[in-house]
């Protein structure tokens, strides 16, 4: 037996991380799903300090690996073995982090284990991957399997590099008026403070106060940004524990409008995911189990762990979420009748579908709304900002 590290959650929603000994990766990861936990992965002991260490510090690149599993998919096609193909396309592979994460595969491969094993075993692979490989295994339609896993992460980077277009011209927006008030209050006005000074000259009140502010800004803006810094890198370990991920993750669903937009995303995901797995032939709870784990809302992650436990105590899935309140009705009525017609994975689809459009629809009318908001106030403000600066001069020249 070897030893394998090993990250789960329970049916509350509660990470644990440890040490077990077990015959192979497969065994391991089975063992703690039939008790009821969600498995995110499972290592050997070794890989962690073994030879593939050196590239820890690299990230797997979704366009990267998006493009090695089309051209493995083309050779597994032609008739090309798998160990035949890896070697070719490591040959080719200019993606440093991926050429090592494939020889590694190539390696474990070689020393009889089964592919899904293999790429269960690295760090940074999708556990929707190696789960659709496991089924292709099983079912003995390995292509077929990655035809669909190609076309589930064409379609989902597709959606989310829409969401990024969409939120490029307000993002630089924020970025330019921040830019623009820190200069204003850390170099202008304190400027305007030395001239006022030298003329000695009574000012209204509002220049007082602006002056006072630009003063304070110029003299506390090094403690100011530490402070910040140091915030930030609390507030985004806070983040990282369970009462931490919760509480915000329970803020921003309650927001009126960024709250729906997230609850659609994440249905959107989840649905698109367990009809990619459930096409690929694996069973129903296995398939939620996955899917729910790649939920970045954690209210969403427990509500579809305790769903995936009705499931397996014989209930309905369409059932099962509705008891948890966490999916939208229309979803769950689509669900339903998917479930009742014997066509889940098409339904799931197109509840996919719909959802990603509402979304792509909430987004652009959200930001229609926000980016002249952002105008208005970033025009407001330096305005008032100049006024109170040239109030005085305007006094003097009258006088």
């Amino acid at each position: 037996m070897a030893e394998f590290v090993i990250k789960v959650a329970d049916e509350r929603g509660h990470m644990l991380q440890q040490v077990e000994n077990g015959y192979s990766v497969a065994e391991v990861r089975d063992r703690f799903t039939s008790q009821g936990y969600l498995v995110y992965w499972v290592k050997p002991q070794g890989l962690l300090s073994g030879s593939f260490s050196r590239s820890r510090g690299g990230k797997l690149k979704q366009s990267t690996f998006l493009v090695f599993n089309q051209q493995f998919l083309t050779l597994i096609r032609a008739g090309l073995p798998i160990l035949n193909s890896l070697d070719l396309l490591i040959k080719r592979q200019r993606d440093n982090y991926l050429r090592q994460l494939l020889e590694n595969v190539r390696d474990r491969v070689k020393g009889g284990e089964l592919l899904s094993d293999a790429f269960a075993a690295q760090r940074g692979v999708p556990k929707i991957y190696t789960t659709t490989l496991m089924a292709g295994e099983k079912s003995g339609n390995i292509d077929e399997v990655l035809t669909r896993y190609v076309n589930f992460q064409r379609m989902t980077m597709s959606f989310r590099k829409k969401l990024f277009v969409s939120l490029i011209y307000p993002t630089l927006l924020v970025t330019v008026v921040t830019i623009m008030v820190m200069f204003l209050f850390t170099y202008v006005v304190p400027k305007f403070a030395d001239l006022f000074e030298s003329l000695d000259a009574k000012l209204p009140a509002i220049t007082v106060f602006m002056l006072e502010v630009g003063k304070d800004s110029q003299k506390y803006a090094p403690v100011g940004l530490i402070g910040m810094a140091l915030a930030i890198f609390l507030f985004w370990q806070w983040k990282k524990t369970d009462r931490g991920a919760d509480l915000i993750d329970r803020v921003i669903l309650s927001l009126p409008l960024l709250g729906d937009i997230r609850l659609k995303h994440q249905v959107a995901t989840f649905s698109r995911m367990l009809a990619t797995l459930l096409q690929g032939g694996l069973p129903l709870v296995p398939s939620m189990e996955t899917a729910g784990g790649s939920m970045s809302s954690r209210r969403i992650l427990k509500g579809i762990l305790r769903a995936s436990t009705r499931v397996r105590e014989g209930q309905g899935l369409a059932g099962s979420l509705e008891e948890q309140k966490i999916f939208p009705d229309l979803a769950v009525e689509m669900i339903e009748v998917g479930e009742s017609t014997g066509a889940l994975p098409a339904m799931l689809n197109s509840v996919a579908e719909f959802y990603e459009e509402d979304v792509q629809t909430a987004l652009g009318a959200s930001m229609a709304l926000i980016e002249p908001l952002i105008l208005i106030v970033m025009a407001i403000f330096v305005g008032g900002v100049l006024i109170s600066l040239y109030l005085p001069i305007f006094t003097l020249g009258v006088h």
